[in-house]
């Protein structure tokens, strides 16, 4: 038997998501409380991995390694795992603030579809999946992964003591720099560093945007965030992580560049990163959630544009 899309269909998904339209009616629910449904952003904890990657080749003189098509592939099933467990795990954690904000009371856990006993040992079966795929990593990134963990169990509470949130979520988003890196068999330098930052800088942007979606709600509760925070000052605010991601970026490639070719390649990244996010910059209202969703949705490409650019660095 098949879903057809709209018994329990979480408000902010996608109409059209592949869960709701194919998947059987006895895992729907489960394959919500893991974001399935919103691909997003699984996009945006693998696109870091993917930088970290690219990066670490580029910056090797020995070139590609015959693991790093495993590195490549693993990092987008640990991806998929990891968001589903940290999901899982946020949505349990939040549950009761979620019944009472009106775009996430549909969720799985608020709405009743899921028992949080259910969802606990779904967020362990997603969880041992990841840590297999993690194992197959040298042991310098599964330490990466493992440190990972405090951050993950940390971020659901971080709104609940201070209004900036959105940091703890990029350090916890962007920590597949480091593994990828790591993964890739040589030593994290300075530009690995300076990538974690711009990843940073970049969640801080793409997650206020998205947290302007729920701020009246935020504010009936008590929950904070970077848009309560900022509120009319959204813009300069976003405008100077911008300029943080792109600076910070920016100065990874040229740390890591190996030839000219190179350095122009990942700076043509570089800034086609910054303009991507500058017309988001230009095209935010915060007082339409809609566009904020939208908006947020698009740091896929972003993020893969970057991407790109960082790859090109090792062909050049």
């Amino acid at each position: 038997m098949r879903g057809r899309g709209v018994e329990g269909r979480v408000t902010d998904a996608p109409p059209d998501n592949w869960v709701d339209r194919r998947a059987p009616v006895r895992v729907l629910p489960y394959l919500r409380l893991a974001r399935a449904d919103r691909p997003a952003g699984t996009w945006l904890l693998l696109i870091p991995c993917w930088w970290g990657l690219a990066l670490a080749l580029a910056a090797d003189p020995a070139g590609p390694r015959p693991f790093d098509l495993w590195v490549f592939a693993g990092c987008a099933i640990g991806a998929f795992l990891m968001r589903g467990a940290g999901c899982t795990w946020n949505d349990l954690t939040d549950r009761d603030f979620d019944a009472r904000v009106a775009r996430t009371r549909s969720r799985p856990l608020p709405s009743g579809q899921v028992t949080p006993r259910a969802a606990l040992v779904w967020l362990c079966a997603q969880a041992v999946l990841a840590f297999g795929v993690l194992l197959s990593f040298p042991p310098t990134a599964i330490a990466f992964g493992v440190a990972s963990l405090a951050l993950v169990a940390v971020y659901p509470f971080a709104k609940r003591f201070t209004w900036w949130p959105q940091v703890f979520l990029g350090l916890a988003f962007n920590w597949g720099v480091w593994l990828a890196w790591a993964a890739h068999g040589t030593p994290v330098t300075a530009a690995t560093a300076l990538l974690y930052a711009a990843g940073v800088a970049w969640t801080l942007f793409y997650d206020t945007i998205y947290a302007h979606q729920d701020r009246e709600d935020d504010a009936l509760i008590g929950v904070r965030s970077t848009a309560r925070l900022f509120g009319a000052r959204t813009r300069p605010w976003l405008g100077g992580f911008l300029a943080i991601a792109v600076a910070c970026a920016g100065l990874a490639v040229w740390l890591a560049a190996l030839s000219g070719g190179a350095l122009a390649a990942g700076l043509a990244g570089v800034a086609g990163f910054g303009a991507h996010l500058g017309w988001q910059l230009r095209r935010l209202d915060i007082d339409d959630p809609g566009l904020c969703l939208a908006l947020f949705r698009a740091n896929r490409d972003a993020g893969l544009i970057l991407a790109l650019g960082l790859a090109a660095m090792s062909l050049a």
